[in-house]
């Protein structure tokens, strides 16, 4: 049985208003007809659980979890510490240490980056192992959809970063006159490679607009 625990901050107000609903019901369902699924249940919220609404500085989009065992956590691109950290990861690591000067680490865990702010968010919160995107169009674009509105509505001066194509379609989303959207190229090395990603310097022009900036060396 796989089940979607509660959120234990403001959070879990969305997620009960959204577990009401059909496509939500046909979601759980569908996960429970499913034999393995990455991340484990206990952590499918694990951005919402770390980064509370109120607490929200930016928003880090990614697409669905890792596929590989081990690697998804619940928080886009970060792995556990005992797990390889995966080529894009390692992309973001490197325009983090050629945009502030703070050297590549040798974990890939950014559950700190989580707690001060860094909404870690994947639009779909499941996959099936071995098989990437297995789990889009089953429901969860409309509750991610959800928090995204959520932030645009309630909070103001937020740094969304928006990673390849899929990620950039979210900005119709988002009112650029209250927050501050970025983009680029996606940080897999496919896209990343053609130009766009290096050199973006996403992280340096966050901290600049924030009030509190985000210590990025904090792992």
């Amino acid at each position: 049985m796989y089940n979607l625990s509660n959120i234990n901050n403001n959070w879990n107000d969305l997620l009960q208003q959204e577990k009401s609903k059909d496509y939500f019901n046909k979601l759980e369902l569908f996960l429970n007809g499913e034999e393995t699924v990455f991340p484990p249940s206990e952590m499918v919220f694990n951005a919402l659980s770390l980064t509370p609404p109120e607490n929200v500085k930016i928003v880090i989009l990614g697409q669905d979890p890792y596929h590989d065992n081990g690697q998804a956590m619940g928080l886009s691109f970060s792995v556990p510490d005992n797990i390889k950290s995966p080529p894009s990861l390692k992309n973001i690591f490197r325009e983090i240490e050629q945009d502030l000067g703070i050297l590549m680490p040798d974990k890939g865990d950014l559950t700190n980056w989580a707690k001060q702010g860094v909404l870690l968010l994947n639009t779909v919160l499941t996959v099936l192992p071995h098989t990437p995107q297995s789990h889009k169009n089953k429901g969860w674009e409309i509750f991610t959809d959800e928090i995204i509105h959520y932030i645009n509505n309630n909070l103001n001066n937020v740094v969304f970063m928006l990673w390849g194509g899929y990620a950039k379609k979210k900005s119709s989303l988002i009112d650029n006159n209250k927050h501050l959207i970025l983009t680029a190229n996606h940080p897999s090395p496919l896209s990343a490679n053609r130009g766009g990603w290096f050199g973006c310097k996403h992280f340096s022009q966050a901290n600049e607009y924030l009030k509190e900036p985000i210590n990025w060396d904090y792992l």
